[in-house]
């Protein structure tokens, strides 16, 4: 029984494998004799997969044959051990290192019609050595370096037909070179093993294009260089016809003989009235290069391209198509949590559509060139792309670099996104390959070394608000590849406007690559599956590692909207004229289009009247009006909102004014209800309704509340909080006095103080009580005004002189009992002093939650401060504590914001339910508060600070 059921299990699985065998058959495109027939032995991508035979030496699910999808990170399919460079940082064999290797073995069968014909199998990506064998003859040289495309020609030892071919292959985790381990895999990133990316066999005419390098410039000059794959004899030619996206022809074909005994075809002709591809016009174009011998066409090869110049002016800036442009940029990883590096076309097209959502221009492929679809979709998109070899403070060696420059360059020489390549990250730079890029790339595009002063540019990674004025005080271009570092809540958009302010005006600056676009969190098979970001590591995104948007997202949308209204407030008499600065570099505000719209928030929000307009005629890089017809009665309602969107039409961002006091959006109880006041030793118990208020007649607050006899554990204030960083002398400064100072500069002290009971009165008349506490210290008076119509006012005073990060009032109510909360301010996501940009005016609602930064990703959060608030409902499993705002400036605090559990940001005190002056910055990982900006300083307050809050409360 046993025997019969082993060989069922064996007969089910060459079912399996041979059904597989079959299914890859039908993936050959399907191609005309002069071109390129490609067949597909793995899948196209993470949702496209092929099962091969594996089996891997180490590790999880080692020491056996089974299957394992291609393409695919072997440790996200169960297998080995999962690896972060940094641990073995600057170690090329450490003890410990996973260094299992997989073997993969995969039959497949080729299309008859192809015999004779030049094949060749191509590997898009193989971490990290891989040595292949063809149906047990060896298919290329041993391939060192995981990010790159390799071909190796099977021409003379592949079967056609019904005979099957088989491909064997050993990928080792680990490099037999060091200089590969130091350059890939001793980095803050993960380390996978695998196939990552396809496998496919290409068969092309015996006589054929190898491959083409394009130069089209943006006055239509077009220059190829066409590589054949063997010398070719006399009457031979190349032409080149030109076509628009959709297939009309441009101009005349072009045609280029080809001499005796060359390999090499040069193509030069100019094209008229052609479109210029930009990240705002990504126009593109496609290109067939014809061989043709004896008039008889042997192959053909169609590329697409865009016309469009990049010029770097020494000292000056980055120019495009003769425009002086901006980056606004990002650095991202090709990731995913489930499938690690392994990504499907869909991967890669959402996250050029999630960056360009950001209104960012520009990304940087760190560290290491992403998939082919990827730059297909910056191409056609439009993003500005810096193509980077791999080299994470360690580099290759100048025989592997050499061979990985040319892999990379051949394969995306042709993008009209790649606007630089770059040699390595943070000194990850071999000076002695620099040379290597210009042969191979006709528009000779700049050559750049991150972190480095090379090429023309100053690319140093974060530096302070200072020391980046100090470095647009050089004479090269500064575009710091890396800068605010993202960490959890802070980085990104914590800084950004100040940073932006900055480098926009500044004649030498072409802008910057932010860190980073996603957190790098993967899907432990061996932890049931939880997201892990080792620790604080990969927790650097913008949004989250299913790119879940937190509120840096909305900063960096809001900053770096190409069109900004710069209309702060709206007077009694506006007429509807905006002021709009154009910030596009192509884009006149013509071409775009604004929708207005005026609410209400009656307890609900209300569309009362809207309208559209095309936009002004504003070219680039000024400013100029937009005149909106509002109706004479625009002042009745209570917003107004007004959104810009591109002429693809992306929204870009809203824009929103309020002009009414803030006491004006609270709802006001207008019954008459039984007042009374009864003292006790040391109570004073106020009746209003069926509200019951008591104070500590010892402390002065009120200490608790009954609302129809239900308690409300709300109470415990008004009591003064302050806070200041850890590390901060009393005059602002940096407490170099302290020898402790560095260890708690991401932690918040407690500067309340004591503040002690002098006066406690009250006094009651037929439609209200007022009680008043009078206190010696920070705190100076609490005022209440209690009314027979139930509305309950408090009117509070503090002072404090001096340096402070958080001050205000505090109320106490148990966290582990609020449910929601619902408010009239700007929302969804919380602020920090240094982050204010990115919220919108109107009614927001979100459940309770308390995410730990880096490990669970929640979004909006629901703790921290809140901006412009008019009102807030604090839902809790007591009731519902209602809170109305009187003043202009002042924050809402729901608790303490949480920090990661290793505490890299801060640590504020708790503040229960506030009403806050002054809010905390959030530093980012590298730079503290001081060194990003003015917008991050610790605030100086003095003079009496005075403010009123309405409160309200029903119970369930």
């Amino acid at each position: 029984m046993k025997k019969r059921n082993l060989l069922f299990q064996f007969m089910l699985f060459c079912g399996i494998l041979a059904s597989q065998c079959i299914n890859a058959q039908n993936k050959v495109q399907s191609f005309h004799p002069t071109e390129t027939g490609i067949q597909y032995l793995s899948g196209t991508g993470s949702d496209d997969t092929v099962d091969w035979e594996f089996f891997c030496t180490d590790g999880r699910n080692s020491g056996k044959w089974t299957t394992i999808p291609v393409p695919s990170c072997w440790e996200l399919q169960g297998f080995g051990t999962y690896q972060y460079g940094m641990p073995f940082y600057g170690k090329a064999n450490p003890p410990g290192i996973a260094n299992e290797q997989g073997k993969y073995k995969y039959k497949f069968k080729l299309p008859k019609e192809w015999e004779g014909r030049t094949v060749r199998i191509v590997f898009d990506g193989v971490m990290t050595d891989v040595e292949a064998l063809i149906n047990g003859r060896r298919c290329g040289n041993l391939h060192q370096g995981a990010f790159y495309r390799f071909k190796s020609d099977v021409s003379d030892r592949i079967f056609f037909g019904d005979k099957e071919n088989v491909l064997e292959l050993t990928v080792s985790k680990e490099s037999a070179n060091p200089s590969v381990n130091m350059a890939e895999r001793r980095a803050d990133y993960w380390n996978f093993g695998g196939i990552f990316r396809p496998v496919f066999v290409e068969a092309l005419p015996a006589q054929f294009i190898d491959r083409t390098a394009i130069d089209a410039d943006a006055d239509g000059s077009f220059y190829a260089d066409v590589f054949l794959g063997l010398a070719m004899g006399n009457n031979t030619k190349v032409v080149a016809e030109l076509t628009d996206i959709n297939g009309k022809s441009i101009g005349k074909s072009t045609e280029t003989p080809i001499s005796g005994g060359s390999d090499k075809a040069i193509i030069r002709t100019k094209f008229d009235n052609i479109k210029k591809w930009t990240p705002e016009t990504p126009n593109l174009y496609y290109v067939k290069f014809s061989l043709i011998q004896d008039n008889k066409v042997l192959h053909t090869v169609t590329e697409r391209f865009g016309f469009r110049t990049i010029e770097v002016r020494p000292s000056d800036g980055l120019y495009v198509n003769g425009q002086k442009v901006m980056i606004k940029g990002v650095n991202r990883h090709s990731f995913r949590p489930e499938t690690g590096r392994t990504l499907s076309k869909k991967d890669n097209y959402d996250d050029v559509k999630l960056i360009k959502e950001m209104n960012m221009n520009a990304v940087r492929l760190s560290h290491y060139p992403s998939d082919p679809d990827f730059l297909k979709a910056c191409d056609e998109l439009g993003l500005y792309v810096m193509v980077e070899l791999a080299g994470w403070h360690g580099k290759y060696d100048s025989n592997v670099g050499t061979k990985l420059i040319h892999e990379m360059v051949k394969r995306d020489v042709n993008h009209p996104s790649v606007t630089w390549w770059a040699n390595g990250n943070e000194g990850g730079h071999n000076l002695e390959i620099d040379k290597e890029f210009a042969p191979l790339d006709p528009q000779k595009r700049p050559v750049l070394h991150p972190q480095k002063n090379f090429g023309g540019f100053e690319t140093m990674h974060y530096r302070s608000y200072g020391e980046s004025q100090e470095y647009m005080r050089l004479p090269e271009i500064f575009m710091p590849t890396e800068f605010l570092h993202g960490l959890y809540d802070g980085g990104a958009g914590a800084g950004l406007w100040d940073y932006w302010e900055m480098m926009r005006k500044h004649p030498r600056c072409a802008g910057g690559f932010i860190w980073m676009f996603a957190d790098e969190g993967v899907v432990r098979t061996d932890q049931n599956g939880r997201i892990d970001n080792v620790g604080n590591y990969g927790a650097d995104g913008i949004v989250g590692p299913h790119h879940e948007k937190e509120g840096s997202f909305y900063t960096v949308k809001q900053i770096w909207s190409p069109i900004q209204i710069t209309n702060t407030t709206l007077p009694d008499n506006f007429d509807g004229t905006f002021t709009v600065e154009n910030r596009y570099d192509f884009t006149n505000i013509k071409d775009c289009r604004f929708v207005w719209k005026l609410k209400s928030f009656d307890n609900q929000e209300r569309v009362i009247k809207t309208g559209e307009l095309k936009g002004s005629n504003i070219v680039p890089h000024v400013s100029g009006t937009l005149k909106v017809n509002l109706p004479s009665d625009w002042k009745n309602s209570d917003a107004l909102y007004l959104t810009a969107y591109s002429p693809t039409d992306e929204e870009l961002w809203t824009w929103d004014w309020q002009w009414k006091n803030p006491s004006e959006y609270y709802s006001f109880s207008k019954e008459k209800n039984n007042l009374s006041v009864k003292e006790e030793t040391d109570k004073l118990i106020v009746t209003t309704g069926s509200t019951l208020l008591s104070f500590n007649k010892r402390t002065g607050e009120l200490s608790s509340v009954k609302q129809n006899n239900k308690d409300i554990s709300f109470g415990n204030g008004p009591r003064f909080i302050a806070a200041r960083r850890g590390d901060r002398s009393m005059d602002v400064f940096y407490n170099h006095d302290d020898p402790e100072a560095r260890s708690k500069e991401r932690i918040y002290n407690d500067i309340s103080g004591e503040n002690k009971l002098t006066n406690f009165t009250f006094k009651s008349t037929s439609d209200s009580i007022t009680i008043t506490a009078d206190y010696f210290g920070n705190m100076r008076q609490a005022h209440w005004v209690i009314k027979s119509d139930g509305n309950i006012r408090l009117d509070y005073s503090y002072q404090y002189e001096g340096v402070v990060e958080l001050v205000g009032i505090k109320f106490d109510y148990p966290e582990n009992q609020v449910i929601s909360k619902r408010w009239l301010g700007e929302g969804p996501y919380r602020v920090w002093q240094n982050r204010i940009h990115g919220t919108n005016f109107g009614i927001w609602e979100n459940d309770y939650n308390d995410p730990i930064p880096g490990e669970s990703f929640i979004y909006p959060e629901f703790k921290g401060y809140f901006n412009n608030w008019k009102w807030a409902d604090i839902n809790t499993s007591e009731g519902i504590i209602s809170l109305g705002n009187t003043n202009e400036n002042n924050y809402l605090g729901v608790y303490a914001p949480r920090d990661g559990r290793d505490v890299l940001l801060y640590t504020i005190p708790q503040s229960g339910i506030s009403v806050l002056k002054v809010i905390p910055a959030v530093r980012n990982k590298v730079n503290s508060t001081d060194l990003v900006g003015p917008s991050s300083q610790a605030q100086w307050v003095t003079g009496l600070q005075q403010g009123s809050i309405y409160l309200k409360f029903d119970s369930k």
